[in-house]
C-alpha cells in the first residue's frame, strides 16, 4: 500500500490542499485532482510541451514533475490568461487574429511558454520566437501563424506600454 502524502499549492491564485501519492505527477494533480484540463498531455515525457505551465514564472513541463515536487508553490495553467471568453489575455487576441491554431491540442503550452518569453523579450525576431516555440509540437500548422501571433503580441504589447 502506497503511503498518502499532503500536498498544498497555489494554482491560478487559489490554494489547493490535497492528500496525493507521491508518485502522481503535476499533469494529472491538475486535470484529475483539481479538475483544470486546459493542461493537456501528448506524450509524457517532456518533449512535445502541451503541459507546459508556469512555476516561478518559468515555463515547466507538468508531465515531468510530481505534483509533490511543487508542494508549497505557486504555480499558473492556462485558465489564469483570460477572466472570461470575452476578455482575452492580449497573446490569445493575437492567436485569434492570426489563427494561431487549428485543433488546439497544442496551444495551451505554446501559450504558457510564450508569456515569459515576452515579458523577457519585447522586441523579439521571427528567428528568436521560431528558437523559443522549438519545444512545443504542432502537428497540425506549419507555425508561421504561431509565429505571426506571437508577432502580433509582443507589437501590440509595445503600443499599449
Amino acid at each position: 500500500m502506497i503511503k498518502l502524502k499532503s500536498v498544498s499549492v497555489s494554482v491560478n491564485g487559489r490554494l489547493y490542499e490535497r492528500e496525493i501519492e507521491p508518485r502522481l505527477l503535476l499533469s494529472d494533480f491538475l486535470r484529475h485532482e483539481i479538475r483544470l484540463t486546459g493542461t493537456h498531455v501528448g506524450c509524457e515525457h517532456g518533449v512535445c510541451g502541451a503541459c507546459t505551465v508556469l512555476l516561478d514564472n518559468k515555463a515547466v513541463r507538468a508531465c515531468l514533475l510530481f505534483a509533490i515536487q511543487v508542494d508549497g508553490q505557486e504555480l499558473f495553467t492556462v485558465e489564469s490568461l483570460a477572466e472570461s471568453q470575452d476578455d482575452l489575455h492580449p497573446l490569445q487576441n493575437a492567436f485569434w487574429e492570426t489563427h494561431g491554431l487549428q485543433c488546439g491540442f497544442c496551444t495551451p503550452g505554446i501559450l504558457m511558454t510564450m508569456i515569459p518569453f515576452l515579458e523577457e523579450n519585447k522586441d523579439p525576431t521571427e528567428h528568436e520566437v521560431r528558437e523559443a516555440l522549438s519545444g512545443n509540437l504542432c502537428r497540425c500548422t506549419g507555425y508561421q501563424h504561431i509565429v505571426d501571433a506571437v508577432l502580433l503580441a509582443a507589437e501590440n504589447q509595445k503600443k499599449s506600454n
